[in-house]
């Protein structure tokens, strides 16, 4: 799928490199172990991706973009890891600032804010670096409505998956 996406050159994900997903795959494991380490509780082995706040840049990713708005207070403690920054710069840019490799947890959020800001209200033009938004990781389906009879976009699962 990536390779179409690639190859039909409409989307932001069309300009990925073909090695993305397993570099993705790797760095999802090393955030869920940091996420465990700090007393997360993950109930997914890969998150469902979303960010802290507003960020109109990423609308431009997709041909149709829109938001969805989840108050913070309906995650667990235990479900839910952010890095400031999308994955792969906050675990792979060597610029040596004190929230690359970290994972932070909703407890954390408040402080990780006030010391550094929202990345979208700093740098929306990305002329400043790759941070961009805060990610928030979202390690269970049920918070976001998703059943296990049902896909992340709410489509019924075949019997025989």
């Amino acid at each position: 799928m990536l390779e179409r996406i690639r190859q039909e050159g409409a989307i932001f994900a069309s300009q990925r490199r073909a090695d993305y997903l397993a570099i993705r795959g790797e760095l999802e494991k090393r955030v869920r172990q940091l996420f465990i380490q700090k007393g997360g509780k993950p109930r997914r082995e890969r998150p469902h991706y979303m960010i802290l706040g507003s960020c109109p840049w990423l609308l431009n990713w997709y041909r149709a973009g829109r938001e969805l708005r989840i108050p913070l207070d309906r995650f667990s403690f235990e479900i839910v890891s952010f890095t400031y920054g999308d994955t792969f710069p906050a675990m792979r840019y060597g610029d040596g600032k004190p929230y690359r490799g970290q994972v932070y947890t909703l407890a954390e959020l408040e402080g990780l804010v006030a010391k550094y800001g929202l990345p979208q209200d700093w740098n929306p033009d990305g002329k400043l670096g790759p941070d961009r938004y805060i990610e928030a990781q979202v390690w269970d389906d049920e918070v976001l409505g998703i059943s296990a009879n049902r896909d992340a976009n709410g489509t019924p699962r075949s019997p025989n998956r």
